[in-house]
């Protein structure tokens, strides 16, 4: 198994020992260093939360400078969920090293992805043993769901953000990972970002800062 050794991170706002952790997942070709940019701009919300921003395992051959989840080889449904069923047990050893580190529990933790990442914040979470206490994927998908028994899984919510104009992972996406999500029975907002391209705007920063913040408060 691959293993996460290094990425970026941003240390509590409050200088305490962290209260909850934000876990941040790049998209494909990118890094952790791009992801952690998103962590100022929710500390104040987030004072006692510790931001990690891990780079994937794995250099992406197409972009010299960037990580990948997986290879991007199609984008089959099958091939997305091997794909993903591939990288997560890397993410789920990080995950299992950094809560016991500060001896949290999953309550304690967000997953926030974006593109690729988002596939993976959606993989990892609905296959934990416990819920996370969010998921919020910005412009992704949501891999297959065969695997998983419809009853005795993890359902953490999740808030899913995407822009109409997005030309790499379409608009659908947001609608079928919407479908499938609540026929499991998983608890999903979602809101479109109008004319916005594979990115996430002002308002998307936003709405995932307080999505996690109110979940945070509720697992207190």
């Amino acid at each position: 198994m691959s293993k996460i050794v290094n990425g970026a991170s941003l240390k509590p706002r409050s200088g305490a020992s962290p209260k909850k952790i934000v876990l941040l997942l790049h998209g494909f070709g990118s890094s952790g260093a791009d992801m952690i940019a998103l962590a100022p701009q929710w500390q104040e919300a987030l004072p006692d939360t510790l931001f990690l921003a891990p780079h994937a395992p794995q250099r992406c051959g197409m972009m010299g400078a960037g990580y990948q989840w997986w290879g991007l080889t199609g984008f089959s449904p099958s091939a997305l969920a091997a794909g993903a069923a591939s990288a997560a047990p890397a993410i789920d050893a990080f995950i299992d090293r950094k809560l016991a580190q500060y001896e949290l529990t999953e309550a304690d933790l967000a997953l926030v992805g974006f593109s690729q990442g988002t596939m993976m914040a959606l993989h990892v979470a609905l296959r934990r043993r416990r819920a996370v206490a969010a998921v919020v994927g910005y412009s992704g998908m949501l891999t297959s769901t065969a695997d998983i028994a419809h009853d005795d899984f993890a359902k953490p919510p999740v808030l899913l953000v995407h822009g109409t104009a997005d030309p790499v992972v379409p608009i659908a996406a947001l609608h079928m990972a919407e479908g499938e999500l609540r026929r499991l029975g998983v608890e999903v907002t979602t809101h479109i970002s109008y004319g916005v391209a594979h990115s996430v705007d002002p308002v998307g920063l936003r709405l995932g800062r307080d999505f996690i913040a109110d979940t945070f408060a509720r697992s207190r």
